[in-house]
């Protein structure tokens, strides 16, 4: 379980295909506090560590992991947002986040607003459903709120404000890139309850 609150930045260094893919990410964590078999979120998508070092950690990214993230996203170079496993009583300073990627998201558009950025995201048809205004998503890791959904003939579009603080200390996305998407868990469950009213009515 996390929060979407990005603890830092890691840069993927090697990538070696062993059937799963292999990779090797270094960080600014006291990687002697990280435990084999702990998770940590790597932009949005939750992986076991399955080993360690002085400034990295090894993650096993799977055939079914590659196939439902954000293309490019494993490749040498390519930084990424982390997140280490929520702890008991730590602040639950975003919002529950499992680290399960639902779906791809497109940037389809990028503005300056103030001292922030504001960007538009496509979502998969399928997502529409549970994303709400002032409600939760989490993008590549972020936790943000959504400023407003829009319906148009092509899909649904929603708006995301980035903060400088948060592009400060985020791996941010940009015009044109795909992006991880999970949606609020609670959206989930409240959709699921309404599907099946339905369908029992």
């Amino acid at each position: 379980m996390f929060t979407g609150i990005v603890s830092d930045v890691g840069t993927i260094v090697s990538v070696e295909d062993r059937g799963d893919l292999r990779v090797r990410v270094d960080t600014a964590y006291d990687t002697g506090t990280v435990d084999l078999g702990a998770s940590i979120a790597c932009s949005g998508v939750c992986l076991t560590v399955v080993g360690t070092g002085p400034g990295w950690f090894d993650v096993d990214v799977s055939a079914e992991t590659t196939g439902r993230t954000a293309r490019g996203m494993w490749t040498v170079g390519r930084r990424l947002n982390l997140e280490r496993a929520l702890k008991l009583g730590d602040e639950l300073g975003g919002h529950i986040v499992t680290g399960h990627v639902d779906g791809l998201g497109f940037v389809s558009r990028g503005d300056i607003e103030g001292g922030s950025l504001r960007f538009s995201i496509k979502a998969p048809e399928r997502l529409a459903p549970y994303i709400a205004e002032k409600g939760s998503i989490t993008i590549n890791g972020v936790s943000l709120t959504v400023n407003e959904v829009e319906d148009r003939d092509d899909g649904t579009y929603f708006g995301v404000n980035i903060i400088p603080h948060t592009a400060e200390v985020t791996a941010m996305f940009d015009r044109g890139d795909t992006v991880n998407i999970e949606i609020d868990v609670l959206a989930r469950y409240l959709q699921r309850m309404e599907s099946y009213r339905a369908k029992a009515g």
